[in-house]
C-alpha cells in the first residue's frame, strides 16, 4: 500500500506538489488508477486549470465515483478543493457533492484584478488539525479566479474584495484554495498536519 497518492489530473502543480511532499521526507506516488488511489493512506488532489475539463479527466478514469467514498484524509489543493463542492460557474460543472456550495467567479473590482494571484492573509473562524501551528493572519500564495462562499465547514477565511472559503473541512475531508506547496513555511506546516491526520 502507497502510504500517499497525488491524483494525476493533469495539473501544472503536480510536480510541485510532490517536491513539497519531498522535503518533508514523504514519497508520494502520482497515479490516476483507482484502486491504487482508493488503497492509499492518503490522497491529495491538486488542480489547475478549469472545472470542466478537470471533472472530465476524473470521470475517465473513474474517480468520479470513488473519491467521494474514500474514508482515508483527502486534501483538495485550488481547483481540487473546488471539485470536493457540488459544483462550478467555471464551465459550468457538476463536480463531486462533497461539499455543500457552487464555486463563483471572483468579483473583486477597482484596482483588485482577477485572477487573485500572490500573498495574501488566512483567518481562522474555528479550530482544525489542519491549521493547527498556523497563526491568525499567516499569509500564504493563491492563484484562482473563482471561490467558495463561506460555509458550516469552512474553518479558515481569506478576504479579496470580499471574504471566501480559504479552508475547509469535515470528517476524513479537507480543502485549501491557496496552493501550499508555494507558500513557504505556512504551507509547509500545513502539508505536515495533513501528513498526521487519521481518518
Amino acid at each position: 500500500m502507497s502510504s500517499l497518492a497525488v491524483i494525476d489530473n493533469g495539473g501544472g502543480n503536480v510536480a510541485s506538489v510532490r517536491f513539497a511532499l519531498e522535503r518533508l521526507g514523504v514519497s508520494a506516488v502520482l497515479t490516476a488508477d483507482a484502486e491504487r488511489v482508493a488503497g492509499a493512506e492518503r490522497v491529495i488532489l491538486p488542480g489547475v486549470g478549469a472545472a470542466r475539463e478537470a471533472m472530465r479527466r476524473l470521470a475517465a478514469a473513474g474517480l468520479d465515483r470513488l473519491i467521494p467514498t474514500l474514508r482515508q484524509p483527502v486534501l483538495g489543493i485550488c481547483l481540487g478543493m473546488q471539485l470536493l463542492f457540488d459544483a462550478s460557474e467555471e464551465g459550468p460543472a457538476s463536480c463531486l457533492g462533497i461539499f455543500k456550495g457552487v464555486a463563483a467567479r471572483l468579483g473583486a473590482g477597482g484596482d483588485l484584478p482577477v485572477p487573485h494571484m500572490g500573498w495574501n492573509q488566512l483567518e481562522p473562524v474555528r479550530p482544525s488539525p489542519l491549521l493547527q501551528g498556523i497563526t491568525r493572519g499567516a499569509y500564504a500564495y493563491f492563484v484562482h479566479s473563482y471561490a467558495l462562499p463561506l460555509g458550516p465547514d469552512t474553518v479558515a477565511t481569506c478576504e479579496y474584495g470580499s471574504v471566501f472559503t480559504a479552508v475547509v473541512s469535515r470528517g476524513n475531508f479537507h480543502g485549501v484554495q491557496f496552493h501550499p506547496e508555494r507558500s513557504a513555511a505556512t504551507g509547509a506546516r500545513l502539508l505536515a498536519n495533513f501528513l498526521t491526520l487519521r481518518a
